[in-house]
C-alpha cells in the first residue's frame, strides 16, 4: 500500500518520496526476516525510541512520537514489502512547518536500529 506523499513542507521524510527531492526521501531498510518478526522488531525500535504504537497489523504498524518541550506530535508509519523484502516508512510532523530535521534524525535512528533483522 503506498504511503501518504509528504507536504512540500520539510517536517516529513518517506521512503516513498521522489529520491531527487533530497528534503524528503529516505532509502528503504531491507529485511530477511519473517514479517512478524519484523513487526516485533520495528515496534520494539519505536518503544525503544520512546514512541507509542497506535496500531499494528501483519504488514504495518502506526505510531505518534511526541516532543519534549513543546508536545509536537509527530505521525510515524510502516509498512512491509514482503515481495522485495523492504521496510517503508513516512515520518511526518502534524503542525508547523519545518521541524529543525527532528523527523529525518529520528527515523536514520530508527532505521540503524532495524538493520539486520
Amino acid at each position: 500500500m503506498p504511503l501518504k506523499p509528504c507536504p512540500s513542507s520539510p517536517n516529513c521524510v518517506s521512503t516513498q518520496a521522489d529520491p531527487d527531492h533530497a528534503k524528503h526521501y529516505m532509502a528503504a531498510v531491507a529485511f530477511t526476516a519473517e514479517p512478524s518478526a519484523a513487526i516485533d522488531a520495528i515496534e520494539e525500535a519505536i518503544t525503544a525510541a520512546g514512541g507509542e504504537v497506535t496500531g499494528r497489523d501483519q504488514s504495518s504498524l502506526d505510531s505518534i512520537f511526541t516532543s519534549g518541550l513543546f508536545r509536537f506530535k509527530d505521525d510515524v508509519r510502516f509498512e512491509l514489502d514482503t515481495d522485495a523484502g523492504l521496510i517503508h516508512f513516512r515520518s511526518a510532523s502534524r503542525t508547523g512547518h519545518s521541524d529543525l530535521g527532528a523527523n529525518r534524525k529520528r527515523m536514520e535512528a530508527l532505521v540503524a536500529a532495524l538493520n539486520n533483522i
